[in-house]
């Protein structure tokens, strides 16, 4: 029994400690003349879809829920938003090539009508990400004729 106290009291030594291991966070107070809603002016419901379920993982500015003050859960989030913004950025969107906007652009299709995005574990915490059957249609419709303007 007195292994486990030892144990235990490791561990919470060792909880408390990594508090104290701040984790990077993805913020600005910024928005770049780079960024896709600026560059392409989507309607407001796009834009609104977009922000809601996108750019918390694909954008220089996330906002944070209060969880994230907790170690190591902020270290969790940190990956997402750092594989997340390696796939996609749109903070940067005007800095790629037309080529690679549309490579993009049919990618991000694919991952709504596939339900890959937003990912499970975002939607089960954010359930205002969830796009419906319709918003899906919507924001695919209006990707698709960006995309053709290409």
């Amino acid at each position: 029994m007195k292994i486990v106290k030892i144990i235990a009291l490791i561990l919470l030594v060792a909880f408390v400690g990594i508090q104290f291991v701040p984790a990077e966070l993805n913020q600005s107070d910024v928005v770049p003349k780079t960024d896709f809603l600026l560059v392409n002016n989507p309607p407001e419901n796009i834009s609104t879809l977009l922000q809601e379920s996108c750019y918390d993982c694909h954008s220089n500015n996330t906002s944070y829920p209060w969880y994230n003050k907790m170690q190591p859960v902020a270290w969790f989030l940190e990956g997402h938003i750092k594989e997340g913004k390696a796939e996609l950025n749109f903070s940067e969107w005007d800095s790629l090539s037309n080529r690679r906007k549309a490579s993009k652009l049919r990618s991000i299709i694919k991952q709504i009508e596939s339900n890959k995005m937003p990912l499970e574990s975002y939607k089960s915490i954010h359930k205002e990400a969830e796009f419906s059957e319709e918003e899906k249609t919507t924001i695919i419709q209006w990707i698709t004729l960006l995309d053709d303007s290409l």
